[in-house]
């Protein structure tokens, strides 16, 4: 399993969204103000300090939080690939601030019991995404090491273990807020998932990335469009071969491919995933 093909190619958000804490935390890390942008009781409640607030979401307070935080953002790219840049925006904006949202009022419920200033970065963002990639993203490799059983979803899970842990109490907290936010968004609270973006504001995070590669198009809103997607990129009728599996369909977008036309391969294929595999390939060279 990977985040299907290397760099931002159907990414531009997510490309965006690294650029800008890794530029953010270079910038911060530099001056020595990094380790101090994370958010306390003072910040948002009496001083008020949005500004800060800001700054806190795309900043790493360390190297190594930067580091694997960095890699899980660009691992979960695939979910952008998976659903479109303008549903993962909202994505990205829901996780953002329903973990805000939810470290404030942690913050305001331990104010009397101890100081605590939460460590700062796309945490919300970073744990939302575990949801998603729990309950959505098969397995498809499995190994051992010294007798210990792992699979390729194992060293994802690592990876956010030690960033969940890299500060302790003051990493764990905003942790478990992107876990609920992501939960929230999963089901569909305030039908958050229906939601889309002026289609604008997805051109407007392609322009910032510098107009990734030319992408496969994005899940269609009626069947009309499936159905002429499916025979111009594949060719003949689909209507009598079984709907995808799931699992098959989170296979290939796994790989790269878009939601949409992993399940219309799929269909072409009769539900072979190498021969899915090859036609989505196919089609994206012409």
């Amino acid at each position: 399993m990977n985040g299907g093909p290397s760099g931002f190619h159907n990414a531009p958000v997510t490309r965006t969204f690294v650029i800008a804490c890794a530029l953010l935390t270079v910038i911060f890390g530099v001056r020595g103000h990094a380790a101090n942008l994370g958010l306390s009781y003072e910040d948002v409640i009496q001083s008020l300090r949005f500004w800060k607030v800001i700054a806190s979401i795309f900043t790493f307070s360390s190297t190594p939080e930067l580091i694997f935080g960095l890699y899980l953002l660009y691992y979960f790219r695939l979910f952008e690939r998976q659903i479109g840049s303008n549903k993962y925006s909202v994505f990205v904006l829901f996780s953002l601030l329903a973990s805000i949202l939810f470290e404030v009022l942690s913050l305001m419920v331990h104010k009397d019991k101890f100081s605590i200033v939460l460590v700062s970065g796309p945490y919300g963002l970073i744990f939302s995404s575990f949801i998603p990639f729990y309950i959505d993203i098969p397995v498809s490799t499995r190994l051992g090491i010294f007798g210990i059983p792992f699979t390729d979803k194992s060293f994802i899970y690592i990876a956010g273990f030690q960033l969940l842990v890299s500060s302790w109490t003051r990493s764990l907290i905003p942790g478990i807020c992107g876990i609920f936010s992501g939960s929230l968004y999963r089901v569909n609270a305030f039908g958050i998932r229906s939601i889309k973006f002026p289609h604008f504001i997805a051109q407007f995070f392609s322009r910032l990335s510098w107009s990734a590669p030319r992408s496969l198009p994005e899940r269609p809103d009626n069947v009309t469009n499936t159905n002429h997607h499916s025979e111009r990129n594949f060719g003949s009728s689909v209507s009598s071969v079984p709907e995808p599996t799931e699992s098959s369909v989170a296979t290939l977008v796994s790989m790269g491919f878009d939601g949409n036309s992993a399940r219309l391969a799929l269909l072409r294929a009769r539900n072979d995933i190498n021969v899915a595999t090859n036609i989505l390939i196919e089609a994206q060279s012409h």
